[in-house]
C-alpha cells in the first residue's frame, strides 16, 4: 500500500522498512543499544568553578578542568579509568605561542568532577527526556567515585560535586574550551 502525504512524498518505503525491521526484532532506525551506551563526559576549560548543594559550597577550584560525567547502563571500570587518563593528558592549554599544548599536570591545574546522568538524556521520542540508557544509580555512583579516584592517584587536585544531589554549578569558562569525550570509541 502506497500512501501520499500532503506534499506527495511516498512513504511506502520507509513504511515497509520500518515493518520489515519490526520482523527481524530490530528497527530500521537502529536505534543505539543502552548496553553499548558510553561514559560520558562534557569537559570545560575553566579559570575558576564551584559547585553547591544546598547553598554550601562543596567542590571548588581555580584554574583547570570541570568534567560533567555521565555513567552508561554498560559502562565498565576500566570504561572510567580509561576516559580519566585521556582527560588528565588532554592538551587543551596554551603555550606561550597560543597553541594547545599543555595537560592540566603540567599547568599545576586541578579538577572538578561533577555527576551528569542527565548526559543520557535521549528526546528522540518527544519532549520529555528518556534517562534509559544511564546506569542505575548505584553502578553509577560506583564508576563515578572510581573515576575521581583514579584522578586523585596521579597526584592531581580534584573537588567532586555530591552524587544523586541536586547542585548548582557555577564556572567562569576559559577560553571558551568545551570538548565531549566518551569511551564508544576508546578515547
Amino acid at each position: 500500500m502506497t500512501q501520499l502525504s500532503p506534499d506527495g512524498v511516498n512513504h511506502f518505503v520507509n513504511t515497509m522498512a520500518i515493518e520489515a525491521g519490526h520482523r527481524r526484532g530490530i528497527f530500521a532506525f537502529a536505534r543505539r543499544s543502552c548496553f553499548n551506551a558510553p561514559v560520558r563526559a562534557v569537559v570545560q576549560r575553566v579559570a575558576e568553578a564551584r559547585v553547591s548543594v544546598g547553598g554550601e559550597i562543596v567542590g571548588s577550584i581555580a584554574r583547570g578542568l570541570c568534567v560533567l560525567l555521565g555513567v552508561g547502563r554498560g559502562d565498565t571500570e576500566a570504561d572510567a579509568d580509561v576516559l580519566c587518563r585521556k582527560i588528565v593528558a588532554l592538551r587543551v592549554f596554551e603555550d606561550d605561542a597560543g597553541r594547545f599544548a599543555h595537560s592540566l599536570a603540567d599547568v599545576c591545574g586541578a579538577l572538578l568532577v561533577v555527576s551528569q546522568f542527565t548526559l543520557y538524556g535521549d528526546v528522540r521520542g518527544g519532549r520529555r527526556p528518556s534517562f534509559t540508557d544511564a546506569a542505575p544509580a548505584e553502578r553509577a555512583e560506583a564508576l563515578y567515585e572510581r573515576f575521581v579516584e583514579r584522578a586523585r592517584a596521579d597526584g592531581l587536585s580534584v573537588a567532586a560535586g555530591r552524587f544523586r544531589a541536586h547542585m548548582a554549578l557555577a564556572l567562569v569558562n576559559d577560553g571558551p574550551v568545551t570538548l565531549v569525550l566518551d569511551t564508544a570509541g576508546n578515547v
